[in-house]
């Protein structure tokens, strides 16, 4: 596929004279290109929500989430991955990202490495990729041969795909089982697909990680339960979700988080339900983590 037949890769005419323009002018013109990036994702909510449905149905069967892509696009996975565990108190290992090229790539851009369907095979064999895992292939083109090789590996193997692109119609999009494709147009700097793409990217990856961590019991009405405190602004936050979700006092919800041993989950149902440590634990553990389900048993 030619490059200029893409999407992505195309002149943008509304920012053809975004040299000439003041500053001003030039960060209205990127203000503009990007309020068309919301609109593009909300045409691919109805995909958005069967990859939620497939990805959190496979980890409750004991599968992963793992992205993979180059460049932006597999910094974008590494970065949604690497968010998961303190966030929502999930094994490192539950959400991973993998990037062309290996952790060298997340800094400085590994030549080549992109263009090799190998690499891609190769990467997910390492990690022990199977029928259990989800694989999520990001890629604004859509035409990657590293995040094909993933894709047709797994496909190979039984293990659900998913594509993230910015093209109509790519050869990711073919390949995977399920396709995304928030269509955001030619970028303000053309070829630039780390702006309009890559946000349009991280919106997406934004609503998979999340719907699927709520999907697992992680939150409660809109609250991070399963934070970690594992520095001094967690342990802050772990309080202040304490006491937004009990309406208590904060020497309260210290008290019980320290009875808790740090797990917010199990304070906010001591004290909304009375029930003792031990008890908790149980409650949790019968309901696989849903606080509210387990609120509703202990009344």
């Amino acid at each position: 596929m030619e490059l200029g037949s893409l999407i992505t890769e195309q002149i943008n005419e509304n920012t053809k004279n975004i040299d000439r323009a003041t500053t001003l002018e030039m960060v209205r013109m990127i203000n503009d290109e990007d309020k068309k990036v919301a609109y593009a994702v909300e045409k691919e909510l109805e995909n958005i929500s069967s990859a939620i449905d497939i990805i959190a149905k496979k980890i409750e069967e004991g599968g992963r989430l793992i992205y993979m892509g180059a460049g932006t696009s597999g910094r974008l996975g590494i970065l949604d991955a690497s968010e998961c565990p303190p966030t929502y108190g999930v094994n490192p290992e539950l959400v991973q990202g993998l990037i062309a090229g290996g952790h060298t790539a997340m800094f400085k851009a590994v030549e080549g490495s992109e263009d090799s369907k190998e690499l891609g095979i190769e990467d997910l064999k390492i990690i022990n990729l199977n029928s259990r895992d989800v694989l999520v292939g990001i890629a604004a083109s859509g035409r990657t041969p590293y995040v094909i090789g993933g894709l047709t590996h797994a496909d190979k193997i039984g293990c659900p795909t998913i594509s993230i692109t910015c093209n109509p119609n790519s050869e990711m999009s073919k390949l995977s089982k399920l396709s995304i494709s928030p269509i955001v147009g030619p970028e303000v700097v053309s070829g630039s697909t780390r702006m309009k793409a890559g946000t349009a990217q991280k919106m997406v990856l934004n609503m998979l990680s999340t719907g699927v961590m709520i999907k697992l019991g992680k939150v409660y009405g809109n609250l991070m339960v399963d934070v970690q405190t594992n520095n001094i602004k967690l342990i802050e936050r772990a309080k202040s979700i304490i006491m937004q979700a009990t309406d208590v006092s904060r020497k309260v919800a210290e008290e019980y988080l320290d009875i808790a041993e740090n797990d917010v989950k199990l304070a906010i149902l001591m004290i909304i339900t009375n029930v003792s440590k031990e008890v908790g634990i149980e409650l949790l553990e019968k309901h696989k983590g849903y606080l509210a389900k387990a609120i509703d048993d202990a009344k």
